[in-house]
């Protein structure tokens, strides 16, 4: 059997792709243990990580996206707003928008929820709402248009 040697770059870039994957799977799952919302955590700083060393603005603030998700999901509402707006910023500062753009609101709107603050909820609620209207692809938005609805059906 022949090892394959991966350049440093292959090797973040098949790192930050696994933990990102392996972070969906866990917040997809039904029946997360608190072990499992402890492996989210970290398998989601580790995606980012990596995106980090070898990746550009659009994963950085996917990645942070996802953390921002993982932080509302185990109600962390202070990491889950932190993540959000570092995710908000990255897409802003590079002109990032459609899809990317979108989503950094919904993590803003989710993050307020989970901190219980309806207002500023209903405000990136709004502002995802007008960025989805921008998302060029339909399959895209009404993805993202199905995510948003989740954070209105819980009552604050």
């Amino acid at each position: 059997m022949t090892e394959q040697r991966l350049s440093m770059n292959e090797w973040h870039r098949k790192q930050a792709a696994h933990n990102f994957n392996a972070t969906w799977d866990l917040m997809e799952k039904e029946d997360r243990t608190p072990a499992d919302d402890l492996q989210m955590i970290h398998t989601a700083h580790a995606s980012r990580f990596h995106w980090g060393e070898i990746g550009t603005p659009v994963e950085f603030s996917r990645g942070e996206w996802q953390l921002s998700r993982v932080y509302a999901i185990t109600g962390m509402a202070e990491s889950a707003l932190y993540h959000a707006n570092h995710a908000l910023e990255i897409c802003l500062d590079n002109e990032i928008a459609d899809f990317d753009l979108a989503f950094a609101y919904e993590s803003a709107a989710r993050a307020y929820q989970v901190a219980g603050d309806t207002r500023q909820m209903k405000r990136y609620l709004e502002k995802a709402e007008a960025a989805a209207l921008k998302i060029d692809k339909a399959e895209d938005r009404d993805y993202f248009l199905s995510e948003l609805a989740t954070i209105e059906k819980i009552n604050v």
